[in-house]
């Protein structure tokens, strides 16, 4: 019995993350259009007749794009809290009474053999929230679209065995880039998302508390304000700053808004 993970999309264009064990299968996020998130399961060799639920995480159309229509095809449930329903409901299309379940903040539901814990983040929608996975003795953390990562965050997510981490921008591309002072300030605030830096000293602290063997999994890059080398290299220097080697016990991995990451098992 194991538990697997792969992030099938994660970036500014669109965000999904399917995880599963032996008798359970669940999409995080649908940010793609159906046809393109069949092709990122399809890559895995991954079935989504299989699935038994959908996890929403806010109501972002970078996370749910694709969640109606994958609803419709392949019949599915979607989970989210009540102020996410209200936002997103106009936005999917025709559900079933039937397709529309609740899981609120805070709370821990069971899924066969597999209990997803939901926690809030700090981000400019309804009511942001993401999970935690637990699946005999293993630990899968999911945490992004998030403006900074709190004590409380971070003994939530904490020792885990693997993380999807969110390392969204880099400050000097932000800074000098295209985008208005607007946008750049709605990024940097507390309801935006997370710097490589700050990534990465969140991700330290993690570890200060953690001696697994851990592999971190950065996502939800920029497109216009980051590059995976960037990214990668900033947290991996970071963390070897904080005592931590990047290589061995611990491992980074890139993401990508097409293409999946490879089945890997927690």
């Amino acid at each position: 019995m194991s538990l697997r993970f792969s992030v099938l999309a994660s970036g500014s264009t669109g965000n999904a993350i399917y995880v599963e064990t032996n008798n359970q299968k669940v999409l995080i996020d649908a940010g793609l259009s159906g046809k393109k998130l069949e092709e990122c399961f399809e890559k895995n060799q991954l079935d989504p007749s299989e699935l038994n639920a959908l996890l929403i995480t806010h109501e972002h159309s970078d996370h749910i794009k694709g969640a109606g229509i994958f609803a419709r095809r392949y019949h599915l449930p979607i989970y989210a809290n009540t102020k996410t329903w209200n936002a997103m409901d106009h936005m999917l299309g025709k559900l079933s009474t039937e397709q529309k379940f609740h899981f609120e903040l805070e709370d821990t539901k069971t899924f066969g053999d597999l209990d997803i814990q939901s926690f809030g983040v700090s981000h400019d929608a309804a009511e942001p929230m993401f999970f935690t996975f637990h699946h005999e003795g293993r630990k899968l953390s999911l945490i992004t679209d998030t403006g900074y990562v709190s004590e409380r965050m971070k003994g939530i997510v904490g020792d885990a065995d693997a993380y999807v981490f969110e390392s969204n921008h880099d400050m000097d591309m932000l800074r000098m880039g295209r985008y208005p002072w607007s946008v750049k300030r709605r990024i940097l605030s507390d309801v935006g998302h997370v710097s490589n830096v700050d990534a990465a000293h969140a991700m330290a602290d993690l570890l200060d508390t953690n001696d697994k063997a851990t592999n971190i999994y950065l996502a939800h890059l920029s497109k216009d304000n980051n590059m995976k080398d960037l990214a990668r290299m900033t947290v991996e220097q970071t963390l070897e700053e904080r005592g931590y080697q990047v290589g061995k016990a611990l491992k980074l991995y890139d993401t990508d808004p097409m293409q999946p990451t490879v089945l890997a098992e927690v």
